[in-house]
């Protein structure tokens, strides 16, 4: 039985949580749930405004997958997940192990390199945009100078190149992060654990892989899954630097969902294919969780 007193604290509790409650409701719950009602209706330009709409069940979901833009949508976001946790991860570590020693100008220099993760991404895209343009782009022009190519190429116009234009453009907004992150986690590793492996006559590769990685897993499982959820749901930078295009080659989940939504306004497929990428994600989620659960358990 609660006493007076603990009672009243309990109720002060919930009044400070309530606002957070009330807001995650009202812009992420009834989004959430919304979107998937409209997934199972039919909802066009023609009928967004109607009251009752008609119940199509997985029509929706058998239109999408039968687009064959769909497919390549998923193999893109996929490809571009991938290859940009690749590199920013690993340019990440070396970052952080770097700047984990204590040297001069250590701490500048990694407030320097921040600034690329707490850039807007808009800002971001529109400066890699301008970099990687066919003419007067200082990518071109770098790589003209050095006798590298003799003319200049349309990073952003041709399907090859196109995707690794942005795979580069968000490792350089994501190595800060994983860097801060996995600096984080090194910094709380004791010394003492370094001093005991140097007195067993531990060299350096025995080092990272016996002390640095184990100790790190954890910090490491959530660099990865965060970076992966931020990446996989890529919109603004794959929107404003090539929209897509061209010819669909950088088609993800997000911008194909915003094409059907707003450009076609078949709301309904739209909102089909956002719920594709919140599956993926609260898949990664649930495997995130189920990996942590075992560990604290052992």
């Amino acid at each position: 039985m609660l006493s007076k007193r603990e009672r009243k604290e309990k109720i002060i509790g919930y009044c400070f949580v309530l606002p957070a409650v009330i807001y995650m409701l009202l812009f992420i719950g009834y989004p959430i749930v919304y979107n998937w009602i409209i997934t199972f209706q039919d909802v066009t330009a023609t009928t967004l405004g109607n009251t009752v709409r008609d119940f199509v069940g997985l029509d929706n979901f058998k239109a999408v997958f039968a687009d064959p833009t769909f497919s390549k949508a998923v193999a893109n976001t996929f490809f571009y997940t991938i290859c940009c946790l690749v590199f920013q991860f690993s340019l990440g570590f070396l970052f952080a192990l770097f700047f984990s020693k204590k040297f001069t100008l250590s701490q500048p220099i990694r407030g320097f390199i921040v600034i690329s993760w707490m850039l807007p991404v808009t800002v971001t895209a529109l400066v890699f945009k301008f970099m990687f343009a066919e003419s007067n782009g200082i990518i071109n022009a770098i790589l003209m100078n050095l006798n590298i190519i003799k003319e200049p190429i349309g990073w952003l116009i041709q399907g090859k190149t196109a995707m690794w234009s942005l795979i580069i453009a968000n490792s350089w907004i994501g190595i800060p992060f994983n860097m801060l992150l996995l600096t984080t986690g090194l910094n709380h590793i004791s010394e003492d654990v370094y001093e005991a492996a140097a007195i067993d006559g531990a060299n350096a590769w025995h080092r990272f892989t016996r002390i640095i990685l184990p100790l790190l897993k954890p910090t490491i499982m959530s660099v990865l899954v965060l970076g992966f959820v931020y990446t996989f749901k890529v919109f603004d930078l794959v929107y404003v630097m090539t929209g897509g295009g061209p010819v669909d080659s950088t088609e993800v989940l997000s911008t194909y969902s915003y094409k059907l939504s707003f450009r076609l306004f078949h709301f309904d497929q739209g909102a089909a294919v956002a719920n594709v990428l919140f599956i993926c994600l609260f898949l990664v989620a649930l495997l995130y969780l189920k990996t942590i659960s075992k560990e604290e358990v052992i």
